[in-house]
């Protein structure tokens, strides 16, 4: 079901949390205030009423997410339905933050520990497909 669009908004958080960017609206709306939500390139409070066409930004760790709102859901929807109100439009470089940030994970030793141990190597190795 979708509101008419011309006649009425959503409110930000309840749009994210409905379109699964996040598990609750309250970490939607925690969001909002940390000023890690914006739209159209203000920053968002989490009342602020989003219409279609307008395009989000979500700071999710190192990654930034750009969505276009396509509609505007009653209540939360299934992840197959998702496509239907948001649009992805967050490019490839915002992917690649992600992907480097893991392996720096995987890859940082606490300090003190020393040089990596034999069985340290091995299991680099297997990661990197080495």
């Amino acid at each position: 079901m979708i509101l008419d669009e011309r006649t009425s908004g959503c409110r930000i958080d309840k749009w994210l949390w409905c379109v699964r960017i996040f598990k609750t609206r309250g970490l939607a709306t925690e969001a909002c205030r940390a000023g890690e939500v914006e739209v159209g390139g203000q920053v968002a409070k989490a009342a602020r009423e989003v219409r279609v066409s307008e395009v989000v930004g979500v700071r999710q760790g190192v990654m930034v997410r750009t969505l276009g709102v396509r509609g505007l859901p009653v209540a939360r929807i299934g992840a197959k339905r998702v496509g239907e109100f948001c649009e992805d439009l967050t490019p490839p470089e915002e992917f690649a933050k992600l992907r480097e940030q893991r392996v720096q994970q995987v890859l940082a030793r606490d300090k003190g520990t020393g040089r990596p141990t034999k069985r340290d190597r091995r299991a680099m190795d297997e990661f990197f497909g080495g």
